[in-house]
């Protein structure tokens, strides 16, 4: 089918795009490039089942041209801001890079007919609690404003389903690391080491600790609940079982630059920033009841992530 993957060009969206060319699909992509970058998509260049369109999601005019024009049977609905410290600073950023590019997302589908949905969420939207997370926690309070931006998206997706005959299937998801990240803490470390290889600067006391899931399993868990959860409104937690500590996620980065003897510096508290969720827990029952597990742990994650970055050489961009 024609698919249209908001985002495309991002560190998700990318890995999705390859995925979903593999199998067969036309596939547009859409992409403001402010955090997505030509470079993740470059190699489909030549495919004649490929788009690039850069625009802006929250832009209705630019966004119903591109529906108008190729008439989809899917969105993907990756577009979004995915730096949590960004938005902390310019409060501006996850109203319109999440929720007004859902909105206008939803307005288009609505206006075109297209009748599947398929929404990166968060485990942010569950906010702070002692508890393992599962998709009937609740009531959700966000603590950052990444989170209440997706929460308020997974709501608007919902009344859409129920008011547009539109099937959806929403995705919350933990940190993901690997090819392609943007921002992050592996990417902090990295940054940080090579300026200086001697001291690492680390954000709490890092005993923060929390599931870190690997793009590629990541990407075959949305393709996996696509089609295998049949409901209207489809949500489900994807992670893995296990997680890492902040100071392990250091140790780890460490040996994969071949360092010795680093010192270790923490800014001390419980957690990197305000908004920052220093320890949460999955329930992933419902996903692994249909079928799908991941198939590396938390550690196998970050390192895969470390190595990918060191070895690929663009850790420009630092974030959380």
């Amino acid at each position: 089918m024609n698919i249209l993957i908001t985002g495309g060009a991002g560190f998700i969206g990318s890995h999705v795009a390859d995925r979903l060319l593999a199998q067969g699909h036309f596939v547009v992509c859409a992409d403001n490039l402010s955090l997505g970058k030509i470079a993740n998509i470059a190699h489909h260049k030549n495919n004649p089942r490929f788009r690039f369109i850069k625009l802006d999601a929250a832009d209705l005019k630019q966004l119903r041209a591109v529906f108008k024009r190729y008439r989809f049977g899917c969105v993907f609905h990756l577009a979004a801001n995915s730096d949590i410290q960004a938005g902390a600073k310019y409060l501006d950023v996850d109203f319109k890079n999440t929720l007004l590019t859902t909105f206008t997302t939803l307005r288009c589908m609505k206006e075109f007919g297209v009748k599947q949905l398929v929404f990166a969420s968060s485990s942010a939207v569950y906010g702070e609690l002692d508890k393992p997370l599962k998709e009937e926690t609740g009531p959700l309070f966000p603590i950052s404003y990444y989170g209440a931006a997706k929460l308020a998206s997974e709501g608007f997706i919902s009344a859409f389903c129920e008011n547009c005959g539109i099937k959806a299937w929403i995705i919350r998801f933990p940190n993901v690391v690997g090819e392609r990240t943007t921002h992050g803490v592996i990417l902090d470390f990295i940054n940080r080491l090579k300026k200086n290889p001697k001291e690492l600067l680390i954000l709490g006391d890092g005993s923060q600790k929390k599931p870190y899931l690997y793009v590629q399993d990541l990407v075959e868990a949305i393709l996996f609940v696509w089609k295998k959860a049949q409901g209207k409104v489809n949500c489900l937690n994807a992670g893995v079982s296990s997680a890492s500590r902040v100071s392990t996620i250091a140790r780890i980065v460490v040996e994969e630059m071949g360092l010795k003897k680093v010192k270790f510096k923490y800014t001390g508290g419980d957690r990197g920033w305000v908004g920052d969720v220093p320890r949460f827990s999955y329930s992933l029952s419902k996903i692994h009841s249909l079928g799908w597990k991941a198939s590396r742990t938390s550690d196998e994650a970050v390192r895969l992530a470390a190595r990918a970055c060191i070895a690929g050489g663009d850790c420009s961009r630092v974030g959380g």
